[in-house]
């Protein structure tokens, strides 16, 4: 393979959908890429929700919809804010050396992130110094960020970086030029649904409204199917017979519970994402409320949002610390690149890159040890911890076998 032009997808896949396969083959053609890589979160999500279906049934509906090659965007990255989010999944593509990234925005015009990149970089003390305020005054993330893009005059007509989408793209463009990286942004506008959307309007739609109307049926309904390919249907159903259960919140209730109840308020304080305070309000609410709605209803206010509190669940699930995610955070390139699957396009891809570069490129949690790694593994137990123990086993043994490999795409 001379010559290969690669381009790199930050992904979720929760689950694939028609808007995925849209992105897909768009990014493809508007980088004339001969392989496409995506760098997929694992078990929890950046907004800090468990994958409807697991990383192995994502990346087989990926695959068998045109992805040439999918890798695991460690769990520390995955459960975070845009910018450390970004950080993580850049560096991997970046290591891997890719030519371009193209990512879906409400924008759609690269042009205007590199404009604002540039007013970006002209102001970027004054940003700073303004986005540590408001987080110290208790802003989450996304608000503190947008309001310091508000007062350094960043936010315009031709990009709002009040849009989700958005956010994460500017993100991506930021990463890439902290790395001194010489990937190529590209951007593809979203099509007909919002990223916040909650119900299924056409043919392409949120991820959120297809999860929800799942979730809340317990099945997967016409109006779901219409908005997924066949591919992954069959993932949905496949994984809830040899599991039991697409996973939701309320599933993780009990266990979440427990660990309020068991653990002091010095341990909680210790847990990565803990606003100072949230400690006592959980240990106040934890014996007043029945399910996991309830829960996060009596936790919600402007300063802990939704998205906030259940990353802080997260990070109780799965003990991860604020010292841990503090002393890989600002990793620039990655000990390892776990690979999850490949097609035959894709292998010959990654056979390519093995030679090239030093970065160990490893398909199972056996083959190297590295922190980042038992982390991974904790964050698949705690993922895996819902499914009755006989079915939990089998699903946990792929961790220990090689990458999934399909031969070709049974896309449409």
């Amino acid at each position: 393979m001379i010559n290969v032009k690669s381009c790199g997808l930050i992904v979720e896949y929760n689950p694939f959908h028609n808007g995925h396969f849209y992105h897909q083959e768009s990014s493809r053609q508007k980088t004339d890429a001969d392989v496409t890589v995506a760098v997929m979160s694992s078990s929890f999500l950046q907004r800090g929700e468990p994958a409807i279906i697991d990383k192995f049934a994502r990346t087989k509906a990926a695959l068998n919809h045109h992805v040439d090659v999918v890798l695991e965007l460690p769990f520390l990255y995955a459960v975070q804010y845009a910018d450390l989010f970004a950080h993580g999944a850049v560096s991997i593509l970046n290591a891997l050396e890719v030519d371009y990234v193209c990512f879906g925005s409400e924008s759609g015009d690269i042009q205007a992130f590199k404009d604002r990149y540039t007013h970006f970089k002209e102001h970027e003390e004054q940003f700073q110094s303004l986005l540590q305020k408001n987080l110290k005054q208790g802003y989450s993330f996304p608000q503190a960020s947008t309001e310091a893009y508000d007062a350094i005059g960043l936010r315009s007509k031709e990009l709002d970086l009040g849009q989700p989408n958005n956010i994460l793209g500017f993100s991506y463009v930021k990463a890439i030029q902290n790395l001194n990286s010489d990937i190529i942004p590209e951007t593809i506008q979203r099509t007909k649904s919002g990223y916040h959307d909650e119900t299924i309007e056409h043919d392409i739609a949120s991820a959120t409204s297809i999860r929800q109307e799942i979730v809340s049926t317990k099945q997967l309904t016409k109006k779901a199917e219409q908005a997924l390919p066949k591919e992954t249907v069959k993932q949905l159903k496949s994984y809830q017979q040899n599991s039991g259960n697409w996973h939701d919140w309320e599933l993780y209730f009990p266990y979440l519970q427990l660990i309020v109840q068991t653990k002091s308020e010095e341990e909680l304080r210790e847990v990565h994402g803990m606003i100072e305070g949230l400690e006592y309000k959980l240990k106040q609410t934890v014996n007043r409320v029945s399910n996991f709605q309830q829960w996060m209803e009596q936790l919600k206010t402007k300063r802990y949002t939704w998205t906030r509190l259940q990353r802080i669940f997260v990070h109780l699930l799965t003990n991860t610390t604020k010292d841990e995610v503090e002393a890989y955070k600002d990793l620039t390139e990655p000990p390892y690149i776990r690979l999850l699957g490949m097609n035959e396009q894709g292998r010959a891809f990654i056979n390519q890159k093995k030679k090239q570069i030093d970065i160990p490129i490893i398909s199972n949690l056996q083959q190297t040890q590295h922190p980042l790694i038992k982390i991974e593994e904790r964050a698949t137990d705690a993922y895996y911890s819902v499914i009755q123990p006989h079915h939990r086993a089998n699903l946990r043994k792929q961790e220990l076998t090689g990458p999934i490999m399909i031969k070709q795409s049974n896309a449409p």
